[in-house]
Formats: C-alpha cells, sequence, structure tokens
C-alpha cells in the first residue's frame, strides 16, 4: 500500500522518532502502526545493545524540591556526546522521568526503570525508543531520593552536576544561603563522607597503607609507619570529609563551625553529589 506523508507524520507523532525512519517503518510494516512502532522499538533495542558497552560523560542532572521543602528528587540521565544532551527530546525525556519520580516517589533507580508512564511504556522503554531515534547510549547514571526537615538543591552551571543537602533542626535560620553554599562546597571539593565515622573501611585502610609507603619510600624507621601514617589519615579526612573540610568562603571555619555558627541546633544528616563525567 502507499505509504503517505500524513501516515508517516502520525507515526512520528506516536513514536517522536524521526520522518525517515517512520517511512522506512510503515513501508516494513505495509502500512500497520503497531507493526511499525513495533519496529521501531526493536530498532532502539538493536542500537542500545550495539552501544551498551560505550561510555556515557555527557547528559543532564534535573532536581525537584517539594512545596515544603522536606524532600528532594535528582535524576542525571546521560548520553555519549554534548550535541544529544542539548537536544529538546533528551532533555524533555529526563523531566519526564523526574515527573514520574516525583509523582510515585520512587526509592530506586530499578523501580524508576520499570514504572509505567501515562502512554502505557515504561521509563525503560523511553530509554531505549529514544536510543533508537537518536543513535546513542542513554543511561540513568544517578537517582537519589532525599528527606529531610529541609534539603536544599543545587545545580552546577554546566547542568552535569547536582547536589542534595538535607537539614535538621536550624531553630528557624534561613538555610537558602548557607544551604546553597554549603552545596557548592560539596560539589567542588567532592568530600567522601559526612564525617569520619562514614568513611568506608577500605578507604581508611589503603590510606594508611598509602601513608605507610610514603613514609617508608622517605626513609622513615619502620617502628614510626604507623604513627606517620595515622597522621596522613587525619589530614586525609580534614580534607575529606565535609564537616572537617575548611569553609572555601572562609578558611577560617570549618563546615562544622559554620553549622554552628548559623544555628546551635543545625545539622547536616546527608547529603548526595551526583556528576556526568566529573
Amino acid at each position: 500500500m502507499a505509504i503517505t506523508a500524513q501516515d508517516v507524520n502520525k507515526l512520528r507523532q506516536l513514536t517522536g522518532a524521526g520522518m525517515m525512519d517512520c517511512k522506512k517503518a510503515l513501508t516494513e510494516a505495509e502500512g500497520d502502526f503497531d507493526k511499525a512502532i513495533e519496529i521501531l522499538r526493536k530498532q532502539g533495542q538493536k542500537v542500545a545493545a550495539k552501544r551498551a558497552d560505550n561510555a556515557v560523560s555527557e547528559g543532564v542532572v534535573v532536581v525537584e524540591i517539594s512545596s515544603d521543602e522536606s524532600n528532594g528528587k535528582l535524576v542525571a540521565l546521560a548520553c555519549e556526546t554534548e550535541p544529544v544532551a542539548n537536544v529538546a527530546d533528551f532533555k524533555e525525556l529526563a523531566k519526564t522521568i523526574l515527573g514520574e519520580a516525583v509523582a510515585n516517589d520512587h526509592k530506586s533507580v530499578e523501580s524508576l526503570m520499570a514504572a509505567t508512564l501515562s502512554d502505557g511504556s515504561t521509563v525503560a522503554d523511553q530509554i531505549v525508543n529514544l536510543t533508537g531515534k537518536l543513535g546513542e547510549k542513554i543511561e540513568i547514571v544517578g537517582y537519589e531520593n532525599v528527606s529531610a526537615q529541609k534539603v536544599v538543591p543545587y545545580i552546577h552551571s554546566n547542568g552535569k552536576l547536582g547536589v542534595l543537602v538535607a537539614f535538621e533542626g536550624g531553630s528557624g535560620a534561613d538555610l537558602q544561603v548557607v544551604g546553597r553554599d554549603i552545596a557548592m562546597q560539596i560539589a567542588a571539593m567532592r568530600p567522601v563522607a559526612l564525617d569520619k565515622d562514614g568513611v568506608d573501611a577500605a578507604l581508611v585502610e589503603r590510606e594508611i597503607e598509602i601513608g605507610k609507603e610514603q613514609a617508608r619510600a622517605e626513609g622513615k624507621p619502620e617502628a614510626m609507619l604507623e604513627r606517620i601514617a595515622q597522621g596522613k589519615l587525619q589530614k586525609f579526612y580534614k580534607d575529606n570529609t565535609l564537616l572537617n573540610q575548611e569553609f572555601v568562603k572562609d578558611s577560617s571555619l570549618t563546615i562544622r563551625q559554620l553549622l554552628e555558627k548559623t544555628a546551635k541546633d543545625l545539622s547536616i544528616v546527608s547529603f548526595k553529589r551526583v556528576g556526568i563525567g566529573n
């Protein structure tokens, strides 16, 4: 049967696929729209399988905070190249995924990927479909769902890095400025944990061994290696745990001291930093 421009446009509206891809799918399906949609879906699956091992270092981070500021959700949707990250359909998919996360309070990426959208497709389906359309690997590389008395967000200017900081207490203090400052600190300084107790034991062991090896290479006596390594570990904590870091805007204060200065009962209970390619 003859495939008209109207048919092609209808399929394009249904799937978001390119005009030529829609025409080819309709021709192969002999005008059957359901078959054509399945052909386009399989095309996306083939592209996804082919590019499964490709690195994704571009994309967009989107965030939404609840009206009472007690919950924040962050989605990082990644692709292979910057031009694809700037495509309207890619950005719209990121917003759609975030909207689903907000609407149904998903707790994990797995739950979010399996969620059914208003058109009957899943988030995973939509990612595969857009992969077929744009020809690049697309992946949710980060999803965070944070709740606290107050959650403060930050999105870096490049749109590829996002932070959520969860606060408790504050006795009515305005946390917008200090919260944003701390979120920016997290973005720039990459703390590995909130405090010493939160550092992974394997990372602590690695730092101790590195400290010993450095001291050994400097010719220090074996009996002194453990003490020297412990000293270096304290420096690691100071540089890499948020509460012990120097505040970048005022090096006379640590983040712990900044919190105390803002309000005696103010504390950070958690933070999340998600970056694409960094």
